[in-house]
């Protein structure tokens, strides 16, 4: 072998600063490239995140309004069959007055009604709305029929909203 080319073998290479930022990106890069795609492939599956609440309302009915009465009662009876709890943070309806979740709370024999703020539905569990306990308020209401349908729109932190026909009913039940 001659010299010269056992010399060109054994050169040094010569670092370059854009060879050596090169070499320093790369393994971070390609982990992070790797991560991505295994996260994409993870979430095409449907496997991330919260498996959502499955909210139905059954049993919604809206007291026909006594007379004389400046306000009155709609109630709801929520079922969440899903495997995570959801929030009904609301609860209005386009063709009634101001509506307003609240909770009638009996100390010493007087009831006081109390506003709501959030009804937490648990995950497989019942929400169900009754005079003297949980119901939602509708405050100067226009005049209502027995037997008449009214939508009202239940707003949930998970769910959004969910469209309900109540149904007017004469007095309590």
């Amino acid at each position: 072998m001659e010299p010269r080319s056992l010399m060109r073998v054994m050169r040094p290479t010569r670092n370059t600063p854009f060879a050596d930022v090169l070499r320093a990106v790369a393994p971070p890069l390609g982990a992070s490239c790797g991560a991505l795609a295994l996260l994409l492939a993870y979430t095409a599956t449907g496997a991330a995140g919260d498996p959502p609440p499955r909210i139905t309302v059954v049993d919604a009915h809206i007291i026909a309004v006594p007379a004389g009465s400046v306000s009155t009662a709609a109630y709801f009876e929520i079922r969440n069959t899903g495997p995570a709890k959801d929030t009904l943070l609301f609860a209005d309806s386009p063709k009634l007055g101001v509506s307003v979740l609240r909770r009638t709370v009996r100390r010493t024999g007087t009831g006081r009604t109390d506003p709501v703020w959030a009804v937490d539905v648990p995950a497989g569990g019942t929400v169900r709305m009754a005079p003297g306990g949980l119901g939602v308020v509708i405050l100067d209401p226009p005049v209502l029929k027995a037997g008449q349908k009214v939508p009202y729109l239940l707003w949930f932190r998970r769910n959004g909203k969910v469209t309900v026909r109540t149904t007017v009913t004469e007095g309590v039940r």
